[in-house]
């Protein structure tokens, strides 16, 4: 019998609270336990609890919306907006998924997302035989901009692709003694990474702020703040397109985007926005403001890639999901509307 260990009135009292072989072990074991499962599996604020529930509802309303579409008036083509809220079903599953796990797993996964995408985009771009060493350190960068990421060293994160990555692989390329075509692998290689790598990672640094009193929805809410509204955003143009829209944009890059869709999107992610204000420490007129610039953001990212994939004669940037195109055709937006969110959020607030 150890006395340490006995199972004592300290332990009786609170007997309830744990599993049966938890109250036999000492306070301190306990407390070790229960921070390393607040680690793993991050206890969810109220605010963050009424956003999942909020994206699940407005998801499962949509889809039996679009079912009963589809049996009342079979000739009625909502193709599109299927594989869309299908995309949406997708985004809503890994980006929740990142909420609910740990961070650590967390930065992981946003760095998956980030090579996937680097990749899919090198793939489609068409390098040189003489490019794929350095083509492996903006690989290896990964790496590096993600844990600059989670050890929120700003300077030295904020610096290192734009840079350091911008100095060293020009320099890689021209080790190789291949100048046939080296202007255009230097420029296309740093775009991509700036793209899909350093674009990207601002989500994960989100994650990475400090704690502001008052402020419970944390790094989790900014994420999903600009995670939802990038993806309304894109709906919402489609939507107002479809229904009102007359006037083209731009249609020799995206014959489908109109004036009407853009305008109707931009005023509808801003009211939202408004709404899900309690995810941010903004106030409210910077809310707004901030809203409206990641529409209008996530506009300007949708149709970048469009035109780039018009150049190159594909509808998608990849097959990673199977029927609904690449990694990067699911957030290619996210790299235009993370940095400007974050940004922004980080100078008013930080």
């Amino acid at each position: 019998r150890v006395p340490h260990y006995s199972y004592t009135n300290e332990y009786r009292s609170d007997r309830h609270s744990y599993p049966p072989f938890i109250y036999y072990v000492s306070h301190k074991q306990r407390s070790e336990m229960k921070q390393l499962l607040d680690k793993l599996f991050p206890t969810l604020s109220d605010e963050l609890i009424i956003v999942i529930t909020l994206i699940i509802c407005l998801l499962v309303t949509a889809s039996i919306a679009l079912f009963l579409v589809k049996k009342l008036s079979p000739k009625t083509n909502i193709s599109e907006l299927v594989a869309r809220t299908r995309s949406w079903w997708i985004m809503a599953a890994m980006f929740i998924g990142a909420v609910f796990i740990s961070y650590d797993i967390s930065y992981f996964f946003l760095a998956f997302l980030s090579f996937i995408a680097f990749r899919e985009l090198y793939s489609v771009l068409g390098f040189r035989e003489a490019d794929r060493r350095a083509l492996f350190w903006g690989i290896l960068a990964i790496p590096i901009q993600y844990y600059l990421a989670y050890i929120a060293w700003y300077g030295a994160y904020i610096i290192f692709i734009p840079v350091v990555m911008f100095l060293l692989l020009p320099l890689r390329l021209v080790l190789k003694g291949d100048t046939h075509g080296i202007t255009k692998s230097i420029a296309l290689l740093q775009w991509i990474l700036m793209l899909s790598v350093f674009g990207i990672s601002h989500l994960a640094y989100l994650l990475s702020l400090p704690e502001l009193p008052g402020f419970n929805a944390g790094g989790r809410g900014l994420l999903m703040f600009l995670v939802f509204l990038t993806e309304i955003n894109d709906i919402m143009q489609f939507v107002w397109g479809k229904l009102f829209g007359r006037h083209k944009i731009l249609p020799k890059v995206s014959p489908n985007k109109t004036w009407e869709g853009f305008l109707g999107g931009v005023v509808s992610t801003t009211v939202i926005g408004y709404f899900l204000g309690f995810l941010t420490p903004l106030s409210t007129p910077n809310v707004i403001l901030v809203s409206a610039l990641i529409a209008i953001a996530g506009f300007a990212g949708d149709v970048v890639i469009s035109a780039i994939k018009r150049d190159k004669g594909i509808k998608d940037m990849g097959d990673s999901i199977p029927g609904h195109g690449g990694v990067f055709d699911r957030i290619d937006s996210l790299s235009y509307t993370a940095p400007v969110f974050f940004h922004l959020v980080y100078y008013i607030a930080y």
